[in-house]
């Protein structure tokens, strides 16, 4: 019999000023909420199973360290890129 693993979310908010912070997260029917909360607002929604298993042992509110810049650098230019927007170079 194959066991189902919970599905696990995790988002960020950016704010362009500081890093990124840990916004929400959460497995199974949570998980489930979370992401229908960013479906409903047209948020951009990327897996990445290893990277969300780091990013959910960050508590709510607490920015990203330091390690995990250019991994979550890459989702945002991804998020960014299927907005249409592009990064402040100011």
């Amino acid at each position: 019999m194959k066991q189902e693993t919970s599905k696990k979310v995790v988002a960020l908010h950016y704010d362009g000023d500081s890093a990124p912070r840990v916004t929400a997260k959460g497995q199974a029917d949570i998980a489930e909420k979370i992401l229908a909360l960013a479906k409903q607002h047209d948020i951009p929604i990327r897996e990445e199973p290893e990277l969300i298993n780091v990013l959910a042992s960050i508590k709510l509110g607490e920015e990203i360290p330091r390690e995990l810049y250019v991994a979550v650098a890459e989702i945002i230019a991804f998020a960014y890129m299927l907005k249409g927007k592009t990064l402040a170079t100011d």
